[in-house]
């Protein structure tokens, strides 16, 4: 999040009143959205690239990203 960002309180309130097993499951869409999207951005770079090289890829990056 950048500095200037801050979350609604409502969508704070609303992600407090989630049960866990929903949070859960957002999470879980988040990752596979963002794994997706880097799957497409990495073919747009390497057009070259078989869906393979892509995927292996895309486990590298996961597997070793840092926050």
């Amino acid at each position: 999040m950048l500095p200037d960002e801050k979350p609604d309180p409502r969508q704070i309130e609303i992600y407090r009143r989630m049960p866990p097993e929903k949070r859960w499951e957002l999470a879980e869409q988040l990752y596979w959205t963002a794994r997706e999207l880097k799957a497409s951005a990495l073919r747009a770079e390497h057009p070259d690239w078989t869906e393979a090289q892509v995927a292996a890829e895309v486990r590298r990056l996961f597997l070793h990203a840092r926050t």
